[in-house]
């Protein structure tokens, strides 16, 4: 049994040599293979880092009566907070927004000087809400227009605020809906374009598969070397196309930062590179493994 898959082990990497260019262009193809769904990871990373930024600055903001106690306004938060559809509720009192105004405009001597012309603080006292997806803010703001509230609120940020959250909203569902898409449609591609790279190397030892059956040998021992084979290329393709993958991430890292200023895809790949070489690894021997599995299995047919 030791001896037969040492036999094996060595007929498949005698195999990878002897083919040559037909070796070199199949694992060409999986490295490009792999770049796309390397590029497919880190585009789902980009994408819901973003989106999470985006819903982040995304919140209701109720605005109270003055003359509103602020004990009634923390019982509306309250009432708020209890509602399954909302993640927080955060209330900025009179004097607090008239201090983050003022620091805000400090430069601004217009504004400063009629703020201290004023007799009294002219903001209201606010509740800023977040719900914890996209599509539950419309139901918030239904919730806020029960009579009772409707009396000592002011005004309701949601009709400003609608149709950003809307598209936001349909924004992440097709997003999630292309991943999903892209990912079914590059796995097909991939185990397509391996399975008849992998069929070709199996032509071109037709010969020598004859002469093996010829002697009695098993299907068993026959398939073997080429599935040592599929897991070379699975093995090379897998580490070559993460190396060249490094460099890709550290240059378009700042770039990126730029627009999403949570996003660092450099410090994602030091914390996550363990992980996603394994990923990649897992993903290139399964696709080689079985694109040889099955190209074998169909000559061994005939």
């Amino acid at each position: 049994m030791l001896i037969s898959l040492t036999r094996i082990i060595k007929y498949g990497i005698q195999n990878f040599v002897r083919n040559g260019w037909l070796s070199a262009s199949t694992v060409s193809i999986m490295i490009l293979t792999l770049l796309v769904f390397e590029g497919l990871v880190i585009s789902n990373y980009v994408g819901k880092t973003a989106i999470i930024s985006i819903k982040e600055k995304v919140d209701i903001s109720v605005y109270f009566k003055s003359n509103v106690p602020e004990d009634s306004i923390l019982s509306v938060k309250r009432s708020l907070e209890s509602l399954e559809e909302v993640r927080e509720a955060v209330y900025v009192s009179r004097e607090d927004a008239l201090t983050e105004f003022k620091e805000r405009h400090k430069e601004d001597e217009t504004i400063v000087q009629t703020l201290e012309e004023l007799d009294e603080n002219p903001l209201l006292g606010s509740l800023n809400v977040k719900a914890k997806e996209l599509e539950q803010y419309e139901t918030i703001a239904s919730y806020l227009e029960t009579p009772s509230l409707k009396d000592i609120i002011e005004k309701v940020t949601f009709a400003q605020n609608e149709l950003v959250i809307r598209r936001l909203s349909s924004l992440v569902a097709t997003l999630n809906r292309s991943i999903v898409l892209l990912t079914i449609f590059l796995a097909f591609l991939a185990i397509m374009v391996t399975f008849n790279t992998i069929r070709l190397a199996i032509f071109a030892n037709s010969e020598e598969i004859g002469i093996m059956r010829l002697v009695g040998a098993s299907n068993s021992f026959i398939k073997g070397p080429f599935l040592v084979e599929g897991v070379i290329y699975g093995i090379i393709s897998a580490v070559i196309s993460f190396i060249l993958f490094i460099p890709v991430i550290l240059i378009i890292s700042p770039h990126l930062g730029r627009f999403v200023h949570e996003l660092d895809l450099a410090t994602y790949l030091g914390k996550n590179w363990g992980t996603l070489l394994l990923y990649q690894l897992l993903f290139a021997l399964i696709l080689a493994t079985l694109s040889s599995a099955f190209a074998i299995r169909r000559y061994l047919r005939k």
